[in-house]
C-alpha cells in the first residue's frame, strides 16, 4: 500500500482517539464520582484539565512540528496521549485523574496540531480532498459514537476502560507512524513563542480555576479574587507580548477582520453553550433519572447522530447559502433547541429532551462546517495555519470556561434549594453538605447519609433542586447561543473572504476544525 494511505490511517486513528476522549468521558462521570466520592469541582476538572492543555498547546505544538519534523512530533504526541490514557485508567484519586487528563491533553494537542500538515505533505493537491473528506468523516464518527462507546465500556467493564482502550490503538498508530509516514519540516520555520505560550496558558488556567472555585469558596474569597485578577493581568501581558513579538503566537492583525472575529465568537459560543451543558445533562440522566452509562449514551444519539447527518448536508449548502446565514441560523436553532430542553419537571423522563436534542443537533451541524472555512477563508494562505489554530483554541477555551462557569452556577442553585427545602426538618443541620453532594448528581450517596424516614424528603427536594438548576443553566446556554447568532450575523461578511483563502501545505500545521469542541 502506498505510503500516503498509511499516513492517512495513522492520522485518522490518532485524531479519532483524541476526539473520542472529548465526548466519551461524559457518560463515565457518574461512575468516576462514585469511585472517588468526587465533588462537582472534581468532575469539572476531569473535563477541563483536558480542554485546558489542548487550548494552551495547539498553536505551540504546530510550530514545534514545523521546526523539528511533523512525523516525529506526531509520534511524540501519540506516546504522550497513550501514556496519559494509561495513567487515567490507573488513577486512584480524582486529583490524579485530572492531572493525567491534563497530560493526555498535551499529547492530544500535539497530534491535532500536526494532523493536517501530515496529510497535506503526503497527498498531492488534486488528491487532498479525498484525505480531508476521510479525516472529516472520522471526526464525525468520533462525536457520534463517543457517548455510546463510553457507555458500553463503563457499564460492561469499568470506567477505567474508556482510557485503557486507547493503549493498543495508540501502539498501532505509533508503529504505523514510525514505519510508514514520511518526515517533513517547514524550511526556515520560526521557533515557538514561549513567552506568549506561558502567559496565555497561565492566564487561562487562572480563569478556569477561579470560576470552578467560585461556588465552594465564594466570589469574594481570596482564592477566587486572586485567581481572576492574575488571569486578567497575565492576559494583558500576553497581548503586549504578542503585539511586540516579531513571530507572535497570535497575530493581533487578524483581529482587525470582522469575519475572523465572528468565527471566534462562533467557536467559543458553540462550546460554551451546548457542549458544556452535555456534562450536566449526562449527570442528570444517569444519577437523577437512574439510567446506566450505556443507556445514557444511547439517549444522546438523537443529538450526536443528527450532527453527523446535518454536517453532510451543510457541506452542500455552503455552495448556495452565505456563510453568515448558515452559522447564525445554526445558532438560532441551537437557541431553540436548548429552550425546548427547558421546562423540565421532576415528574418527566429523558424524552422531554428529545425534541431539543434533535433541533440542537441540526443547529450544531449547520455551524461546524461553514465555521471551518470561516477560520481560514478570510486570510492569505500563508496565515491559514495560525487562523485555524486560533479558532480551534477558542473552541477549547469555550469548553473550559463553559463547564467551569455553568457548573458553579448549577452547584450554587442546587445547594441553595436543598438547604431551604430541608429547613425546619431533622436534616437542616446537614443541609449544606447534602446540597454539595446533590449538586454533583450524587443523590444516592447523599441519601445513604440520612435516616430512613427522611430519605423520601431528601429525594424529593434534591430532584426538584437539580431540575430547577438545570433549567437555569439551559437558559444561560440559550442566551449564549442567541448572542452568538446576533454577533455572527453582524460580523461575518462575504466580502471579507480572501480569494485564495485555503490552507497551503506550509500553512496547514495548525489543526482543522473538529466537529465538536
Amino acid at each position: 500500500m502506498d505510503r500516503k494511505w498509511w499516513t492517512l490511517i495513522a492520522v485518522c486513528i490518532g485524531v479519532f482517539m483524541l476526539l473520542l476522549d472529548i465526548t466519551i468521558v461524559n457518560v463515565a462521570l457518574p461512575a468516576i464520582e462514585t469511585a472517588f466520592k468526587a465533588s462537582l469541582s472534581d468532575l469539572q476538572w476531569v473535563i477541563d484539565a483536558y480542554a485546558l492543555t489542548l487550548a494552551a498547546l495547539l498553536l505551540t505544538a504546530g510550530s514545534l512540528a514545523d521546526l523539528f519534523g511533523r512525523r516525529i512530533v506526531f509520534a511524540t504526541g501519540i506516546v504522550i496521549f497513550t501514556l496519559g490514557s494509561i495513567l487515567c485508567g490507573l488513577a486512584q484519586s480524582a486529583t490524579m485523574l485530572s492531572l493525567s487528563r491534563g497530560f493526555q491533553g498535551i499529547g492530544g494537542a500535539i497530534m491535532f496540531a500536526t494532523a493536517l500538515a501530515l496529510l497535506a505533505q503526503a497527498f498531492e493537491p488534486k488528491e487532498r480532498h479525498i484525505a480531508f473528506a476521510a479525516f472529516g468523516a472520522v471526526t464525525g464518527v468520533a462525536v457520534a459514537v463517543g457517548p455510546v462507546l463510553g457507555g458500553i465500556l463503563t457499564s460492561g467493564l469499568s470506567w477505567r476502560w474508556i482510557f485503557f482502550v486507547n493503549a493498543p490503538i495508540g501502539v498501532f498508530a505509533l508503529a504505523v507512524t514510525l514505519m510508514r509516514v514520511a518526515e517533513s519540516k517547514l524550511p526556515g520555520a520560526p521557533r515557538p513563542d514561549l513567552p506568549g505560550f506561558i502567559t496565555f496558558s497561565l492566564s487561562l488556567a487562572g480563569l478556569v480555576y477561579g470560576l470552578i472555585e467560585s461556588e465552594p469558596d465564594g466570589w469574594g474569597s481570596t482564592t477566587v479574587v486572586v485567581s481572576l485578577a492574575a488571569a486578567a493581568v497575565l492576559m494583558a501581558t500576553f497581548l503586549v507580548i504578542e503585539r511586540r513579538s516579531a513571530r507572535p503566537m497570535l497575530d493581533l492583525g487578524l483581529l482587525r477582520v470582522p469575519t475572523f472575529n465572528g468565527g471566534l465568537a462562533a467557536a467559543w459560543g458553540i462550546s460554551a453553550s451546548i457542549f458544556s451543558l452535555l456534562t450536566y445533562l449526562t449527570i442528570y440522566i444517569q444519577n437523577i433519572l437512574g439510567y446506566s452509562a450505556v443507556q445514557a449514551g444511547i439517549r444522546f444519539l438523537p443529538f450526536t447522530g443528527v450532527i453527523f447527518i446535518t454536517a453532510a448536508v451543510a457541506g452542500r449548502l455552503t455552495a448556495i447559502v452565505q456563510t453568515r446565514f448558515l452559522i447564525a441560523g445554526g445558532f438560532g436553532l441551537l437557541t431553540v433547541g436548548m429552550l425546548l430542553m427547558r421546562g423540565l419537571t421532576a415528574a418527566e423522563g429523558w424524552t422531554h429532551f428529545l425534541p431539543g436534542f434533535i433541533v440542537a443537533g441540526v443547529g450544531s451541524g449547520l455551524i461546524n462546517v461553514p465555521l471551518a472555512s470561516t477560520a481560514v477563508g478570510v486570510v492569505r494562505p500563508e496565515r491559514a495555519g495560525m487562523a485555524s489554530g486560533i479558532n480551534s483554541t477558542f473552541r477549547q477555551v469555550g469548553i473550559a470556561t463553559g463547564v467551569a462557569a455553568l457548573g458553579s452556577i448549577l452547584a450554587s442553585l442546587v445547594k441553595s434549594h436543598v438547604v431551604s427545602g430541608v429547613a425546619g426538618t431533622a436534616l437542616a443541620r446537614h443541609g449544606a453538605a447534602l446540597g454539595t453532594a446533590v449538586s454533583s448528581g450524587s443523590l444516592a450517596s447523599a441519601a445513604r447519609a440520612v435516616p430512613g424516614p427522611e430519605q423520601h424528603l431528601l429525594f424529593s427536594v434534591a430532584k426538584v433542586g437539580y431540575v430547577d438548576a438545570l433549567n437555569a443553566i439551559l437558559l444561560i446556554g440559550a442566551i449564549i447561543a442567541a448572542a452568538a447568532a446576533i454577533v455572527t450575523l453582524a460580523l461575518i461578511r462575504q466580502k471579507d473572504f480572501h480569494p485564495a483563502g485555503a490552507p497551503s501545505p506550509e500553512a496547514a500545521s495548525a489543526p482543522p476544525e473538529p466537529v465538536t469542541a
